[in-house]
């Protein structure tokens, strides 16, 4: 599987996991504590799926686009590289706020925030999938050798 591919894939599976996340963070849902604890478990999932995602990309696409010869794609690489940092910034705060004691307190607040993050994961997403791999694809950085 391909470098593209791969991005694409986790991808589908972030973005499928936070549309389950939103059906399931319900005032109701969230009472029945099987549901919460579900929940908080798929929430913990979703930040590890995010976690290896900005790895993998970290190993694999920028430090070769960081050195390429063409300035745009160095360039590319830097916004999406400092776009990182608050990202990483802003989960970390939330993950320490609201899911690393495992409390299971879905209070309205926790919902808003979690919200607002799967907006930020979203929109990255969306960042990914309207620049960056269009552009990855188009300069051949990442072409599939034929075997």
């Amino acid at each position: 599987m391909s470098t593209i591919d791969s991005m694409k894939g986790s991808h589908g599976q972030m973005q499928d996991m936070i549309n389950d996340l939103r059906a399931m963070m319900t005032e109701d849902q969230l009472k029945i504590r099987p549901n919460a604890m579900t929940t908080h478990r798929l929430l913990c999932e979703l930040a590890d799926q995010m976690k290896s995602h900005m790895s993998s990309q970290d190993q694999e696409i920028y430090p070769g686009l960081l050195i390429h010869e063409d300035p745009k794609l160095k360039s590319m690489a830097w916004g999406f590289l400092n776009g990182q940092k608050p990202m990483r910034k802003q989960y970390d705060d939330y993950y320490n706020k609201w899911l690393k004691d495992c409390d299971f307190n879905f209070t309205k607040d926790f919902v808003a925030e979690t919200f607002d993050i799967f907006e930020m994961i979203e929109e990255r997403i969306e960042r990914e999938q309207s620049i960056l791999i269009p552009t990855l694809e188009t300069s051949g950085v990442f072409s599939r050798v034929a075997t």
